[in-house]
This record gives structure tokens, C-alpha cells and sequence, in this order.
């Protein structure tokens, strides 16, 4: 299996450690009766800390489709190579990395962190649609 797959399944356990961090947060915050009730009610603004994993859970899943999509058809597309390499490898990592630098409120590293996953994302692209 090439390891742009083995990457993808990495980002994927990644995303479920975003949702569970967070909503451990949350629950932490607004109890276990909030957790397993309907959450219809207005609840107060979380704390920082809680905050943060909500915002970064988001931005996740708002790169993480772009990613696995572009990923998945230049494997269908026999366009695996080292661009698909290095940029599956600067997505994960620089997405693992993301996630402590959000939640520990470091703002300008964390941007810099971000667009090198965003770089391999436009890494992987430009290997399915220019080889």
C-alpha cells in the first residue's frame, strides 16, 4: 500500500482525536447531562480552552476533505509520485502539529503551520492534474 494511504488513514485518526479532544472539553465545561441530551438549549460561551479545540476541529474538517479527495483520485489516476508523497507528508504533519499550537493560543506559528498543509494539498493537486 503506498504510503499516501497509510498517511490519509493517519489523518483520519487525527480528525477523531479533533473530536474527541474537544467535545472531552466541552463536556468538562457543560457537564454530562449536555453531552447526552439534545444540547437544544443556549449554553454559555465556552472557555478558551474549549474554544479553541471547537475552532480547530472546524478548520480541519474544512482542509481534510480537499485532502483525501485530491489524494484518492491521483491514486485512481496512477498519479502517485513524489509530489503525492511530500504532500501527503506536509498535510498530516503539519496538521498534527496544528493542533496543540491552536489549542496552546500561539497565533502566527500556527498560521505559518497551516499553510504548509495547505502547500501539500496544492502539492498532491498539481500531481493529479499536471503529473
Amino acid at each position: 500500500m503506498p504510503i499516501e494511504l497509510y498517511l490519509l488513514g493517519a489523518a483520519v485518526v487525527l480528525g477523531l482525536v479533533h473530536i474527541l479532544w474537544a467535545v472531552n472539553v466541552k463536556t468538562a465545561q457543560y457537564g454530562i447531562e449536555w453531552n447526552m441530551g439534545a444540547r437544544d438549549a443556549e449554553m454559555p460561551p465556552l472557555k478558551p480552552l474549549a474554544g479553541r479545540l471547537a475552532r480547530a476541529q472546524a478548520n480541519f474538517f474544512e482542509t481534510f476533505p480537499l485532502f483525501a479527495a485530491v489524494l484518492l483520485a491521483a491514486v485512481a489516476a496512477d498519479r502517485l509520485g513524489w509530489k503525492t508523497e511530500l504532500g501527503a507528508h506536509l498535510y498530516f504533519w503539519a496538521r498534527l502539529i496544528y493542533l496543540p499550537l491552536y489549542a496552546a493560543g500561539i497565533p502566527k506559528l500556527r498560521t505559518l503551520v497551516w499553510l504548509t498543509s495547505l502547500a501539500g494539498v496544492v502539492l498532491v493537486l498539481s500531481a493529479l492534474l499536471m503529473g
